[in-house]
């Protein structure tokens, strides 16, 4: 099992809205730049919207960044698009009690796997979008073709 793509279509979301910001950001014109359905995008518009990420224009349309990309972070996007339910690892339900490996595998694991995620949220806290929209128009410009 994978975690579900909202994370990265929403730093997706985000990065286009910063690199082509005087271009009117529709959900139709974000779609095609992420290669899905407009209604993808408008859900995780409403989503981005609502922890105050981005704005939406009433009637034209368009959605625009609300915050500075350097005051966003990737935890912050991580959380807004609620990509996991309560933690990242779901312990199995119900192992047999009368098993030793069982009944004690739970307290075990859970505690490990809290770390984990701890860990994971911890470097996503570092690494702002404006960071990841920097690595980005590096690397649109490093496979730019050159004229000779």
């Amino acid at each position: 099992m994978r975690i579900n793509t909202r994370f990265s279509v929403a730093v997706h979301i985000l990065s286009l809205l910063e690199m082509d910001k005087n271009n009117h950001c529709t959900s139709d014109w974000i779609a095609g730049s992420v290669n899905t359905h407009p209604v993808v995008i408008r859900r995780m518009l409403g989503m981005l919207k609502k922890k105050g990420l981005v704005g939406v224009h009433s009637g034209k349309g368009g959605a625009y960044l609300k915050k500075p990309l350097a005051q966003i972070t990737l935890l912050d996007v991580y959380r807004a698009v609620e990509v996991v339910d309560n933690g990242l690892f779901h312990i199995h339900e119900n192992p047999n009690p009368a098993c030793p490996v069982g009944a004690n595998i739970q307290s075990v694991v859970e505690i490990l796997f809290q770390q984990a995620q701890d860990a994971m949220e911890s470097v996503l806290s570092k690494v702002t979008m404006e960071q990841v929209v920097k690595d980005l128009a590096c690397k649109i410009e490093s496979n730019r073709p050159t004229d000779h």
